[in-house]
């Protein structure tokens, strides 16, 4: 799943190419993705023109004129691939991924510009769209979920008021988005790793040392994964058309059975799973 470096990269790249076009066209092959299309989907898009691109947590926001939006969520499989109307079905240099074939029973929607279009490509039909009539319908939209881990809101009087009597773990907290937004598994595993906090400690029994570690660290893991260009486990890839390169600076992620990195540690990463989730700490540094 894109967690928030990656989005924030397929944001960008969106940016460069259609702020201020106009969507000619919009094809529907799939109405059924994670919350069906609404009705109005394509009429509402077409003939607009994009006013800005912008990113909350992980999910994708089209501003259009007076007041509308399109949100994108990308779900677990969802990719966006900008195609050049000159080269048709070529991927430009702008492709967001490492795969050149393109399964057409995966094009769920298409953006038609007037020399390229987008596509949304999704197999397993996690991610989805919707459309926003209003400033304030987006406002509460966003209002059910948690401040993002690189604002000024999470913080450490945030973390004193949330964390008091939770019993919940501290790993799967972080993928809580109506606590924190933004945070995924692969993220949060070294966020822990930099805070030297163990994935299954009780959130009640973090101390201010560690919060103060935990606002820390989520800023610096996300920023720098964002500066490298993502995070490459599959196919990601940046705005360039390389691939993201943060996943060569993981401390914790995949290394299981690996040396830990940190100095003067001897410990060795340990690999468990969380519901459901793989989760990487080193069993000795992590406590």
């Amino acid at each position: 799943m894109p967690e928030l470096p990656e989005v924030e990269i397929v944001k960008r790249s969106l940016k460069k190419k259609i702020k201020f076009k106009k969507i000619i066209k919009v094809t529907i092959r799939n109405r059924n993705l994670r919350f069906k299309l609404q009705k109005n989907f394509g009429k509402f898009l077409k003939n607009r023109f994009v006013k800005e691109v912008s990113r909350i947590s992980k999910y994708l926001i089209l501003e259009l004129y007076n007041q509308k939006y399109c949100i994108i969520h990308l779900g677990m499989s969802g990719t966006i691939h900008l195609i050049s109307k000159k080269k048709q079905n070529k991927f430009t240099n702008l492709s967001f991924y490492q795969s050149r074939t393109l399964p057409e029973k995966h094009n769920h929607v298409e953006l038609l510009f007037s020399n390229f279009k987008i596509i949304y490509n999704d197999p397993r039909r996690f991610g989805y769209f919707k459309i926003i009539n209003s400033q304030s319908e987006l406002k509460e939209f966003f209002n059910r979920i948690g401040p993002e881990a690189i604002s000024k809101d999470f913080n450490l009087d945030y973390l004193k008021k949330k964390l008091i009597n939770k019993t919940k773990n501290i790993k799967n907290l972080l993928l809580d988005q109506n606590f924190v937004s933004g945070i995924g598994n692969i993220y949060a595993n070294e966020i822990l790793f930099y805070s030297k906090i163990h994935p299954k400690k009780k959130a009640f029994q973090i101390n201010t040392s560690e919060m103060n570690k935990l606002v820390k660290f989520s800023r610096y893991v996300l920023q720098r994964a964002i500066r490298y260009g993502g995070s490459t486990i599959r196919d990601f890839m940046n705005t360039k058309g390389s691939i993201g390169r943060f996943q060569k600076e993981f401390k914790v992620y995949e290394r299981e059975h690996e040396k830990c990195l940190r100095e003067n540690c001897n410990g060795k990463i340990i690999k468990s799973f969380i519901t459901n989730r793989s989760t990487f700490f080193c069993n000795s540094c992590q406590k």
